[in-house]
């Protein structure tokens, strides 16, 4: 995973993985480990799947770049604090993810609250292909979800 500095501004998360590096076959059955996920922390509230790419073809002007096949946003909130009004300017979360002939795109805004980034970090390094041998079965995805 690497971090980067988005149109000089926005600091963003990125992992790219090809398919043979994830036992997940699409889109779909990443969005539903993402939600998996979120389900399962204390703390994170599942909101919304937002298909960006069937939004964005049915706009007279939207324009998708040829190479990505499927664009959806997994929308969450950790909601662990609301000091004041301006938090609300970055929330709720969301986790983007791009299904292109190669692979697939995960991306994320850096949130101003560590523990927000620690998950996401851990939720989309979850999607490398598992390990083979004792420790598999604890951690293998559910088999609905992989090829």
């Amino acid at each position: 995973m690497k971090q980067t500095l988005l149109q000089e501004k926005y600091p963003v998360f990125v992992l790219e993985l090809d398919r043979d590096e994830t036992d997940y076959a699409d889109i779909d059955a990443i969005c539903n480990y993402f939600r998996r996920r979120i389900e399962a922390h204390r703390c994170a509230t599942f909101i919304a799947d937002f298909d960006h790419y069937a939004h964005t073809c049915t706009l007279p002007e939207g324009h998708v770049d040829d190479g990505i096949k499927a664009a959806r946003n997994i929308v969450f909130c950790f909601g662990i604090a609301l000091p004041n009004a301006q938090v609300l300017a970055v929330r709720p979360r969301s986790i983007g993810i791009a299904e292109t002939d190669r692979g697939f795109v995960v991306t994320f805004l850096e949130a101003p609250m560590p523990i927000a980034n620690a998950a996401m970090e851990d939720w989309a390094e979850g999607l490398r292909r598992y390990p083979t041998g004792a420790d598999a079965d604890a951690e293998a995805p559910a088999l609905d979800t992989v090829r």
